[in-house]
């Protein structure tokens, strides 16, 4: 990066093909005895070259486009489903199943009004891709939430994609954008809690990326589910049931090295499961953002050295806290599953 910057390496060839190769797990920053941010270093390399270079093709824009605007993306994903069940989606598509269609998600504050912080009152932050194929999930966590006693809101226009896969490919103010909508769709004080490690990660470095006092403000409010859950646990119903088999925790990167509170999906579960550590060190599964779409070999690659640490483990189910990744492993077979459905399974039990 450094070399680019003085001109002596050009932008083109060999240096984009690196950069563009790395899955930003950021699982180095996380180690660097000198604290370099290398995310926001590639990140920011990767907007120097959708800038100056063809790095982001008219084919992947059209797909970041897509995410950004809602009801497309709804469409688009009940079609892929129904071309998933006749067997058209070409084979490096290997995605877990989707939904022809969805349930209705319905808020338990009332309409037209904004959350109460002081009233234990919470956004739920929905998403692009985790709403139109994983929504079940966002129902399970409400009902988590519901039996803490709190109340939940869902974002209002605009609150459908955080931006994070923007960044990840350079677009930075497209990721602006998408930030500002986002932080208009949840006004108010109260707490905005996500179910997508991903997202978390994105929107509590919203001060960064707008740069502004607001922005600083609403990053503030922003809490992983887990995070949010850990220091409420005792205001579930008591008489706890566990679950009949035991799960092995898959840390999603930016869950464990960017937000750094992995810990946190441990300290929910284990009252409802015996809990099975995998032997890999947090290792990335490879299906971080857009990542298995553009390097699907690399992506296969990183996901059997994922698939070989949960057989090891012997545990029947996988507990993931990121689309990305439970979409990713679900696809090779696995039965991988976002930890508060667990926990809802088991207090629906």
């Amino acid at each position: 990066m450094r070399l680019t910057m003085h001109g002596e390496l050009p932008l083109e060839g060999e240096f984009t093909s690196f950069i563009d190769l790395c899955i930003q797990c950021q699982a180095c920053g996380a180690v660097c005895p000198s604290l370099v941010p290398f995310g926001r270093l590639m990140e920011g390399a990767r907007a120097t070259l959708a800038e100056e270079t063809d790095y982001q093709p008219r084919l992947r824009r059209i797909g970041l486009g897509i995410v950004a605007r809602h009801r497309l993306l709804l469409g688009l994903s009940s079609a892929a489903a129904i071309a998933q069940r006749l067997r058209l989606l070409p084979k490096r598509m290997a995605l877990s199943r989707l939904k022809v269609r969805r349930p209705a998600l319905r808020a338990s504050v009332p309409a037209g009004r904004i959350p109460r912080a002081e009233s234990e009152e919470v956004w739920l932050f929905t998403g692009c891709v985790m709403d139109a194929w994983m929504r079940p999930t966002h129902l399970a966590v409400q009902r988590v939430i519901e039996a803490t006693g709190a109340r939940v809101a869902f974002p209002l226009a605009g609150g459908d994609c955080c931006g994070a896969l923007h960044v990840h490919g350079g677009l930075l103010e497209q990721a602006r954008s998408l930030a500002h909508r986002v932080m208009d769709s949840m006004p108010g004080e109260a707490t905005v809690v996500v179910d997508s490690a991903g997202c978390g990660a994105q929107m509590k470095a919203y001060g960064e990326l707008v740069g502004t006092e607001a922005a600083e403000r609403f990053a503030a409010r922003v809490r992983d589910v887990h995070e949010w859950l850990a220091t409420r646990l005792d205001r579930l119903p008591a008489g706890r049931s566990r679950l009949p088999f035991a799960v092995a925790v898959q840390d999603p990167c930016h869950l464990r090295h960017v937000q750094r509170v992995h810990q946190h999906v441990r300290t929910v579960l284990a009252p409802y499961a015996d809990l099975v550590e995998l032997d890999d060190d947090g290792l990335c599964c490879g299906g971080g953002g857009a990542y298995l779409f553009d390097h699907p070999d690399m992506a296969k690659a990183v996901r059997a050295r994922k698939t070989q640490a949960i057989a090891r483990s012997r545990a029947p189910v996988v507990a993931s806290a990121n689309p990305g990744c439970a979409m990713w492993l679900s696809a090779a077979g696995l039965d991988v599953r976002h930890p508060l459905e667990l926990i809802d399974e088991a207090l629906r039990a």
